[in-house]
């Protein structure tokens, strides 16, 4: 019997989330710890408990939520995904993962299936590096990728810590060793999203199994020069940290577009400069770059690149650079056996599948350190996403939660 999710229930809970945003629609904000972060993972936690499932969360925000099998002694299979969401953003990055499952588990529950191994359900805490600038956050310390000193010391725009977030959200000093998960501790994990690419759209397929993950780099620049009046120091004079930043964000695409590997991409995604005013010469620029290849040896030289022509820009310019590597991650291969799976799920359900490769990372490039790991992908209109305008019909949702939903059902019996 195929699992048939409700897609009517799974639509409206979709909806709910998008309203808890901190800008009206159809943009969907939900930055770290903000309210509208904290009152998404409360309903996201109503949800579980209405589906009977054991809630629990560690100390930096990862929920969990289980579906005791019949032999719970034995690890669970996991799924799952993030429901916070970048500024000016949609409402199906990571939402779908996260309401996906529980809506693959409702089905299954309806249907009487009767699980042998738990089924636990992950919503990752900061998937989005909005608020610290390093993603996965949740993702990496329960792999163990970031040490926990290193992660209560992430400060934010405001210079605030993650160490203090945590003490004024839970009101106590928190011990982040206890996140780690040891290998093992999961038999695999499938996380379901949408493609954020045009591949599936274009080609018409209804089902991607991702067979690896994109390695990611980010590299956070600081440039400080001179400031004054904008119109008492005269251009020979002038030691302008915004040129030389910009300077910097041309020479990171032109690192990406001459790398010999065609999935190089490089992305100057914060640019920001003081003083701000347009009667003085900025004095300082902060960027921070986004490297990422499917190939490593090709990421890591696009980056090494990039950080030599911040050294000679910034001698040329007479201003000062200092860079530091937030991440720099390995790329992730896709358990062959869980590939098998979501093909072959995808088959009884008559639907296309396609394997094909991540160009954006998740949560479940950190999985893979501690667990079989694979993906499911659903098509997003033209490929947009992180936009108002990203899509994802009802067709393609209930598709992807009906094979996450067998796929559950093959390793859990």
């Amino acid at each position: 019997m195929a699992a048939e999710v409700d897609l009517d229930w799974l639509l409206q809970e979709i909806d709910v989330l998008a309203a808890i945003s901190e800008e009206p629609a159809p943009v969907v904000t939900r930055v770290l710890f903000s309210e509208a972060d904290l009152n998404a993972r409360q309903h996201v936690k109503q949800l579980c408990t209405g589906l009977r499932l054991n809630l629990r969360e560690d100390a930096v925000g990862n929920i969990f939520a289980r579906w005791d099998g019949t032999e719970p002694e034995l690890a669970a299979i996991a799924t799952g995904s993030h429901v916070d969401a970048i500024p000016n953003a949609g409402k199906f990055d990571g939402v779908v993962g996260v309401l996906g499952a529980l809506a693959a588990i409702r089905s299954l529950q309806a249907e009487g299936f009767k699980p042998r191994r738990s089924i636990e359900v992950i919503v990752f805490v900061a998937e989005e590096p909005t608020r610290f600038g390093i993603g996965c956050l949740g993702g990496r310390l329960l792999s163990g990728a970031l040490r926990t000193d290193r992660a209560l010391a992430l400060t934010d725009d405001d210079d605030k810590s993650l160490r203090q977030w945590l003490h004024d959200i839970y009101g106590r000093e928190t011990a982040l060793d206890s996140v780690v998960r040891e290998r093992g501790s999961y038999a695999g994990f499938l996380e379901l999203h949408i493609e954020q690419g045009p591949i599936l759209d274009r080609a018409g397929i209804a089902i991607g199994a991702v067979e690896s993950i994109a390695a990611p780099a980010t590299l956070r620049v600081q440039l400080t020069g001179e400031g004054g009046h904008a119109g008492a120091v005269l251009m020979p004079d002038r030691h302008d940290a915004l040129l030389a930043g910009a300077e910097v964000a041309l020479a990171a695409e032109q690192a990406a577009r001459e790398s010999q590997s065609r999935d190089s991409v490089a992305t100057t995604g914060v640019f920001r400069i003081k003083p701000g005013a347009v009667n003085s010469v900025p004095f300082r620029a902060d960027l921070e770059i986004d490297v990422r290849d499917t190939d490593l040896a090709a990421r890591d030289t696009a980056l090494q690149r990039i950080q030599s022509d911040i050294a000679r820009i910034s001698h040329r310019r007479s201003v000062s650079a200092a860079t530091a590597i937030l991440n720099q991650d390995a790329p992730a291969v896709c358990d062959p056996e869980l590939l098998k799976t979501i093909d072959h799920s995808a088959a009884i359900l008559g639907l296309t599948s396609l394997r094909m490769v991540s160009r954006a990372y998740h949560n479940a490039l950190f999985m893979a350190q501690i667990c079989p790991t694979a993906m499911i992908f659903i098509p997003c209109r033209n490929g947009v996403s992180h936009r108002p305008d990203e899509y994802a019909s009802p067709k393609a949702i209930s598709n992807g939660s009906s094979v996450l939903a067998e796929v559950l059902r093959k390793l859990a019996e």
